[in-house]
């Protein structure tokens, strides 16, 4: 059996068969105890890690995004984990056809493959494919500004949803980078954007891997990542961002979107206390994890769950959705 995953200069396969090691995609919030649970099967089952997070990919920023450790890196290998500069700026594309060959060059060598991450748009490029939309001129992006700036978002959202009624009602309120992207789809093709991603293929194809989500208790992650805040300023957090900030890198860049880099930013500039910068930072967290835990329960809601918290529990709940394996 076979699957494509459509690339930049062609088509890639993957092939799946009975022979080849199960591949494995652990899914979760940040803070949500992933990366351990990943380690742990990695090391059980003699498995490398390929991650799946769009900051933890790059160099830069070790402590902030809450990238593995240099002794968890050497322990069991790892892949797309802190190997990109952040001045390269990485497409769900991009990352995809990276994960692809190396999931590729992995089974190919024997070895099982553990992904594991919190950007839900990896997963999906994995599980669903991704679609070749075509780009947008300039010209299209500069009309749908201008646009939403004359129209406001409730009237460009009705627009949108003339052309693209999917796009309108699944795009949470606020996301104008979104709602213009969807109205430049369809401005510059005719075509939707849900059409677009209708029209993809599987980079892994069915019954070639297991899924699991870890979603905790709401309380439980948000006092989990507010303590991960608090512990990353210990561990050099700050020093990380300065080193960042000195570097002068374009401020689009997703290096510069990562959670934390804003707070502590301004705390460097002494436009916030070192307590409000905290507090902001971990704020942020909150609400970040509470985004990526919504994509799961409306992307992911097949995926078997994982609910507790403690990271022995989490490995005795993930053993039982997962009877082939043994304590």
């Amino acid at each position: 059996m076979a699957a494509w995953a459509a690339s930049g200069v062609g088509l890639t396969r993957v092939r799946a068969s009975c022979m080849e090691p199960r591949i494995w995609l652990i899914a979760g919030p940040t803070a949500s105890g992933k990366s351990a649970l990943a380690l742990r099967l990695a090391e059980k089952i003699g498995a490398e890690i390929v991650g799946a997070d769009a900051l933890q990919i790059y160099r830069d920023l070790r402590v902030v995004t809450a990238r593995p450790s240099r002794e968890d890196e050497a322990w069991v290998p790892h892949h797309l984990v802190g190997t990109v500069d952040g001045a390269d700026g990485w497409s769900v594309g991009t990352w995809s056809r990276a994960a692809t060959q190396e999931i590729t060059e992995i089974t190919g060598r024997g070895q099982p493959v553990v992904v594991v991450g919190g950007t839900g748009l990896y997963f999906r490029a994995l599980t669903h494919g991704l679609a070749e939309i075509p780009a947008t001129p300039p010209q299209v992006r500069d009309q749908a500004a201008a646009d939403y700036e004359k129209m406001g978002e409730v009237a460009f959202r009705q627009r949108l949803a003339e052309a693209d009624p999917a796009a309108a009602a699944r795009i949470s309120p606020g996301d104008r980078q979104r709602l213009a992207r969807a109205w430049e789809v369809y401005a510059t093709s005719g075509v939707s954007l849900t059409d677009w991603q209708g029209r993809t293929d599987p980079a892994l194809p069915a019954g070639s891997y297991r899924t699991v989500a870890l979603e905790p208790d709401r309380k439980q992650l948000y006092d989990r990542c507010d303590a991960r805040l608090a512990a990353m300023i210990e561990a050099g957090a700050l020093e990380e961002v300065a080193e960042l900030m000195a570097r002068n890198l374009d401020p689009a860049l997703p290096i510069m979107k990562a959670v934390g880099v804003r707070e502590l930013s301004a705390q460097l500039r002494g436009e916030l206390s070192p307590a409000r910068a905290l507090a902001a930072a971990q704020q942020e967290t909150r609400r970040y994890a509470k985004r990526q835990s919504t994509w799961q329960r409306g992307q992911m809601s097949d995926w078997p769950r994982v609910t507790v918290s403690d990271p022995d529990d989490q490995w005795r709940q993930f053993l039982a959705l997962n009877p082939g394996l043994t304590p």
